[in-house]
């Protein structure tokens, strides 16, 4: 796949966050605000959406069985949309019959989760098997950061149409951001995958025995568990990072928002610096993806022991947006090439057999990423009490998300997956000579 295809499936990308970024923050707000609603009613609908990607292994598998990506990631993008205006629909109901609004999100919202499945799974998979090895990293920087785009146009664009807020505003708003984003993906995807680019597997197998095998490859479990930890350590700091800012440094809502703004900023530095992971370029290898994600782990446990010791600082003398810049830096860093290692990693059981490895990973960090929000809360919560200050209950948390870090690192120094970085030069291959590609311990030399 050429640079314009890995554009092309970014900008599916794009137009999946386009729509999510409504349904996860936009009618979280309208419901809490608007509505008067408990806060606890978006937070579960939202967790309903992760619970769903549970759905992920079964998804991949049907793409595997079929042994065609695109089908099952615009599939994924209708219902996806579908569920998006659904979720609208119910919040603006919701204002004259709360009983039949909430009904009708519950349904919505399940289907923003099965649309991120099928359509998230599929694309990676996509990707996966038609990008060049050492370029993998490199393709994961750009789908992400589209997103990210897709996430801040679709937020600041909409907000300005949403004013001044009426129900059927909102309705019409996220009808037209759905339409957009199933328009743009069914276009971008149009004649990326040839005919004859993906092939079912030789052996047909039921859903349960394809689970199964993944899970008995010991370099896949492995990745799972390292895919949970890590994303448990990842989000558990998003809900108490600004109420530690507020309480222990004296800043205000408008300043803690900036400080999130400075800790995404972060983020897109380590998306960039991560697509040079596993490659060689003008001679210089830039490290393995190994590398690169057990120094991003110990660089984002680090950052969060800078937190506790600017607690112990007193605050005000702690340079407290540049440690959440190296922060949000270590973190985008190591998340793109944990991309890249599952891409990798998704073909190593085989032909037809890479959608079920790679829904397995995208059901791990769906719910580490949902558990960690709500570990971290409730973490707070119960360390307040037993240590009577809210600001050391705080840095309580983030000490055990740093140990979590070093945990997830050093889990992943044990992970091992096809080398990615290009010889030096060309190597003689003797006629008749094996020319299968080898599995070996990342880092180690091709």
């Amino acid at each position: 796949m050429s640079w314009l295809g890995v554009l092309r499936l970014a900008l599916v990308q794009m137009a999946l966050g386009a729509i999510v970024v409504l349904t996860t923050s936009t009618l979280n707000r309208v419901m809490a605000v608007e509505l008067l609603l408990p806060a606890l009613v978006p937070g579960l609908l939202v967790g309903l959406h992760h619970a769903v990607q549970l759905t992920r292994p079964r998804m991949g598998f049907g793409s595997d069985v079929g042994g065609r990506r695109t089908p099952w990631i615009a599939g994924g993008m209708a219902v996806l949309a579908l569920g998006g205006f659904l979720a609208a629909v119910a919040t603006a109901w919701m204002d004259s019959d709360r009983s039949a609004g909430l009904a009708l999100a519950v349904v919505g919202y399940a289907c923003v989760g099965a649309g991120v499945s099928a359509a998230g799974t599929s694309l990676l998979v996509l990707l996966a098997k038609q990008v060049p090895a050492d370029r993998r990293a490199a393709a994961a920087a750009v789908v992400w950061i589209m997103m990210i785009v897709g996430f801040a146009v679709t937020a600041g664009t909409a907000g300005r149409f949403l004013d001044p807020y009426t129900p059927e505003r909102l309705v019409l708003v996220s009808g037209t951001v759905s339409a957009l984003g199933l328009t743009l993906a069914l276009l971008a995807l149009w004649g990326v995958e040839r005919d004859g680019a993906a092939a079912p597997p030789d052996t047909p197998m039921r859903f349960g025995t394809a689970l199964t095998q993944a899970w008995a490859d010991a370099d896949a479990r492995r990745f799972t568990v390292f895919v949970f930890v890590s994303m448990i350590a990842y989000s558990t700091q998003d809900l108490i990072l600004e109420p530690f800012a507020g309480v222990r440094f004296g800043l205000t809502p408008g300043e803690t928002t900036s400080l999130s703004g400075i800790q995404h900023g972060g983020t897109l530095a380590g998306l960039l610096l991560g697509a040079l992971a596993g490659r060689r370029i003008a001679g210089v290898a830039f490290g393995s993806l190994r590398t690169w994600i057990v120094g991003g782990c110990l660089a984002s446990g680090l950052a969060l022991v800078g937190l506790v010791i600017g607690d112990r600082f007193g605050g005000m003398d702690w340079p407290l947006r540049a440690n959440v810049f190296l922060m949000g830096v270590a973190n985008g860093a190591f998340s793109i090439a944990a991309i890249g290692s599952m891409m990798a990693l998704a073909s190593a059981g085989g032909p037809g057999r890479e959608g079920v490895r790679m829904g397995l990973w995208g059901a791990s960090q769906a719910i580490g990423f949902a558990l960690g929000g709500v570990l971290g809360t409730a973490a707070a919560d119960l360390a307040r009490w037993l240590l009577g200050s809210q600001a050391e209950a705080y840095v309580s948390v983030f000490a055990v998300e740093a140990l979590a870090f070093v945990a997830a690192a050093m889990l992943a120094t044990r992970i091992a997956i096809p080398t990615l970085l290009p010889a030096r030069g060309p190597t003689p291959v003797p006629p008749g000579a094996d020319t299968r590609a080898s599995v070996t311990p990342l880092g180690e030399s091709p």
